[in-house]
């Protein structure tokens, strides 16, 4: 079971700051620049870019410091029995830079891993544990996943800057002609690229956002189903909890009575 030591979210340092652990932590460190860094690796300087991060091994030399300011990063202590052979299954190099391709992502799961480690309840270290091996696993899928296709690769930045786009607006319908056009692609070749780099047609994705946020409603807020419904982009309430229902098995009213 992996065991957190320490960890910090959204870590800012606006006169910067410098690391410097030549014999190591003494536990494995995953951190994740937000912004430029110097690194020394292999006794040679480098320069990390934002969004890039790294997995330092138990006792390697750990040093870095801000490139700029202010100085922002995401990071946390480790300690996992095999873990060498876990990043070796991974295929997630230790004291190795990556890119990360869904920075996003990466800043979530701090954030969550930073709150659950404040929590007292029964099953934390086993949430904590999920939460870890989540990420992990998704930076290897992501990682080989992307890298190890020309097509994909080309156009992922492009195609997540959309995605985030299309997350951050549920209120707002786009068709596959409209994104498909804004990509300068045909629609079939947009729809295929999207699925190869998210694991979900474009549709289906913005569906289940709209649900998602829906949910969020219904269970946190005082607005009626017909207010939801419209603050999710539908016109028309009945399509809306017929969907709702398709996605979630009840509809929005036994959704909100629930628990």
């Amino acid at each position: 079971m992996i065991t957190l030591k320490r960890c910090g979210a959204n870590v800012i340092h606006p006169e910067g700051m410098t690391i410097d652990r030549p014999e190591g932590s003494g536990d494995y460190v995953f951190v994740f620049f937000r912004s430029k860094m110097e690194l020394r690796l292999q006794a040679r300087s480098v320069y990390a870019e934002p969004n890039t991060y790294i997995i330092y091994n138990r006792d390697s030399h750990y040093f870095y410091r801000d490139a700029e300011l202010p100085l922002v990063h995401d990071w946390f202590h480790f300690e996992l029995e095999g873990a060498n052979a876990w990043f070796d299954r991974l295929k997630l190099p230790l004291d190795t830079l990556m890119k990360a391709h869904d920075p996003l992502y990466i800043t979530r799961k701090v954030n969550e891993l930073h709150w659950e480690n404040l929590q007292n309840g029964p099953f934390r270290q086993e949430i904590i544990d999920s939460i870890v091996r989540c990420l992990f696993m998704k930076l290897s899928d992501m990682r080989h996943h992307v890298e190890a296709s020309q097509p994909v690769s080309k156009y992922y930045d492009s195609f997540l800057n959309l995605r985030n786009e299309l997350l951050s607006s549920p209120s707002t319908w786009y068709s596959v002609e409209q994104l498909a056009e804004r990509m300068n692609m045909s629609p079939s070749y947009f729809q295929q690229i999207y699925k190869q780099i998210f694991g979900i047609p474009a549709v289906s994705d913005i569906i289940l956002n709209r649900v998602g946020h829906a949910s969020y409603l219904l269970k946190n807020t005082t607005y009626t189903v017909s207010q939801i419904s419209a603050g999710c982009g539908y016109e028309n309430d009945v399509h809306f909890m017929r969907q709702f229902k398709k996605f979630t098995g009840q509809t929005p009213s036994e959704y909100r009575g629930k628990g």
